[in-house]
């Protein structure tokens, strides 16, 4: 049976394809457009999954959409008429927008999919889930458990928020949820927008300001933004917010609790935007850790899933991890709404069709995330010429041996290999590395090569069979998505002056043998690989091993601010051109930046300024 399921029209639009339960291909419309967060269908990633898997639409058996449209357009005109005749001008622009085309999605859907291939299209193939089961599916079925409670929270689906879910083989019912306006997402997003970043994309940047600053609002948002109950239930007091009925998070009420208006983008950040950050961060966890020691003490379950926007809060993943309230945690790598693509088809395979589950017990069904386009040696060689590049093909070994002998020199390295990776994080396919150990590297790489905020941290990749001697964590963290304290016998005490350090100030502080991967409270976002999902990333860390003592390597997405991360060998070579990369392995084709020409290198980089 192949079910293709499909998400699209909010944000992060995807496409992933089941044959007889096996994920085959699943990838995001924003690495094929170039378009950050693309929301439009994935005309593009749905081409991609038919051709990985050899088939034509005819041979699809359902379509899957991750969510139930008329359910969420009732759920606005409810709010709006629950609110009326406050937000009267955003009820004005959205209706004809919704009355136009959102409510008509089965309509829309089925062109798009008929333009695509026509035979999606035919027959009743087109099937429904709803949002919060796409995401509580997306954990639970390809997870390593047989049974497990599922916890999925994010801004909003159709009308829920935070949803509680019992799987047991193929079956999963959802049994609690919390439903709009009251929504962790959404506090997490106007404090996101409240500190000048941009919501359903910036939350990540908040979570990583968070340890340069203090909680000193947590107790006041949990006295005036947050009533939370001792089972982690929660209501928002909406006197604050302006989100239900209006075009911003946030009001002049939020704007008086705190002291000053929403940071604009271009300002300047301040030691109250970091204390502000700390404090949702901390309020956040809470939340979390309420919900699952109550959840874990009701049900008796001691396996969780988590999914949802809320469950790439690896900080917050971290804290339950070593709460201890269940023995084992998986993580849906693509917890967001591109990860509802991939739900969608499970539900649908699983839910609806009733089809028998198999389990591998200690082992998930995701394939290390990497299920997007990967590139034959030959068509890596014709792309690359086709935009110019010099290049040099080596052997198997040469790619590691250069590779890592590039790295021990302090040089920022390019990596393009095998498969794309499905889910916001770079995880050793589309990747760029360095080495942990340097001190300048972390501000070198976001200001010279990411051109992007200083404070940001970057995660380290370190082998599996070594993680526990340089990391407080001893289990699988595949997906980049538990946060972990570094090892203290490679930790190194700061003295009373650098303690007493404010905000950024703390930036420049080294912390550990390896301070590029070690952020500012010593913890570090850990993604542990593994040699039997990416062999030749395993290989790398190996052979960088051998060279320094060192099983670690700095490994942050293959993009620039701004842009999605790269998929094709052109957007790779783009990447490099543009940016202060100076080696590329693409394949086993080496380039180096010395080796290109300088007159291609300039328009690259003028064209970076320009965007």
């Amino acid at each position: 049976m192949l079910i293709l399921g499909v998400s699209a029209f909010y944000h992060d639009s995807a496409a992933a394809l089941l044959r007889d339960g096996e994920i085959v291909a699943a990838a995001q419309e924003e690495r094929f457009t170039r378009i950050k967060h693309d929301s439009a269908f994935p005309e593009n990633a749905v081409r991609f999954c038919l051709a990985e898997a050899g088939v034509s639409g005819a041979d699809i058996d359902h379509v899957v959409f991750y969510e139930k449209p008329f359910v969420k357009f009732e759920r606005l005109l409810e709010t709006y008429l629950a609110f009326a005749p406050k937000g009267f001008e955003s009820f004005r622009k959205a209706m004809p927008l919704w009355i136009g085309e959102k409510i008509f999605q089965r309509d829309i859907l089925t062109k798009a999919l008929k333009d695509v291939d026509p035979g999606l299209a035919e027959g009743d193939k087109l099937l429904f889930s709803e949002h919060h089961f796409s995401h509580a599916a997306s954990a639970f079925y390809p997870s390593p458990f047989e049974r497990a409670l599922v916890l999925t929270m994010d801004g909003v689906g159709e009308w829920t928020t935070t949803s509680v879910a019992l799987g047991n083989g193929s079956d999963l019912q959802i049994v609690k949820e919390i439903h709009f306006p009251h929504s962790l997402g959404l506090l997490y997003s106007a404090l996101t927008y409240y500190t000048g970043f941009k919501v359903n994309s910036g939350e990540y940047k908040v979570m990583g300001l968070a340890p340069y600053g203090e909680p000193k609002y947590a107790r006041l948002m949990l006295d005036e933004l947050i009533d939370v109950k001792a089972d982690g239930s929660f209501r928002l007091n909406l006197d604050y917010f302006d989100y239900c009925t209006a075009l911003k998070m946030t009001n002049d009420r939020f704007d008086q609790l705190f002291g000053a208006p929403a940071r604009k983008p271009e300002d300047r950040l301040e030691q109250r935007h970091m204390d502000l950050a700390a404090s949702v961060q901390a309020v956040t966890e809470e939340v979390v850790l309420r919900l699952t020691r109550a959840l874990a003490a009701e049900t008796g379950e001691k396996n969780l899933c988590l999914a949802g926007g809320v469950a790439l809060n690896c900080v917050a993943n971290g804290k339950i991890l070593r709460d201890r309230s269940f023995e084992n945690i998986f993580i849906q790598p693509a917890a967001g709404d591109a990860g509802g693509a991939l739900g969608a088809a499970l539900a649908g395979y699983y839910h609806q069709k009733e089809q028998p589950r198999r389990v591998t017990p200690g082992k998930d069904q995701m394939k290390g995330s990497y299920l997007g386009p990967r590139y034959e040696q030959a068509d890596i060689e014709r792309r690359l010429r086709d935009v110019g590049a010099k290049f040099t093909v080596v052997g198997d070994d040469g790619v590691i041996e250069e590779t890592a002998q590039a790295l021990v020199a302090g040089q920022a390295v390019g990596w393009h290999q095998g498969r794309m990776e499905f889910g916001p994080r770079a995880l050793g396919g589309r990747s760029i590395l360095g080495d942990p150990r340097s001190p300048t590297m972390q501000k070198a790489l976001n200001l010279k090569v990411k051109f992007r905020e200083s404070f940001r941290p970057f995660a380290p990749s370190v082998l599996r069979e070594r993680v526990s001697d340089w990391f407080e964590i001893d289990c699988d963290s595949p997906y980049m998505l538990l946060v972990a304290n570094v090892q203290k016998s490679h930790c190194r005490e700061m003295s009373a002056d650098e303690q007493a350090l404010f905000g950024i100030d703390k930036l420049n502080v080294p912390r550990s043998d390896i301070p590029a991967v070690t952020h500012v409270d010593y913890s570090a976002r850990i993604q542990t690989v593994h040699e039997d999902t990416n062999p030749r990333y395993h290989q790398l860390l190996t052979r960088f091993e051998e060279l320094t003592g060192c099983p670690v390597l700095i490994n942050t997405s293959f993009n620039v601010r701004g842009e999605p991360i790269v998929s094709t060998p052109e957007d790779a070579f783009r990447c490099f051109m543009g940016s202060d990369i100076e080696f590329l392995a693409v394949g086993n084709c080496i380039l180096r930046k010395a080796d290109q020409d300088p007159s291609l290198a300039q328009d690259y980089k003028n064209a970076f300024e320009l965007d």
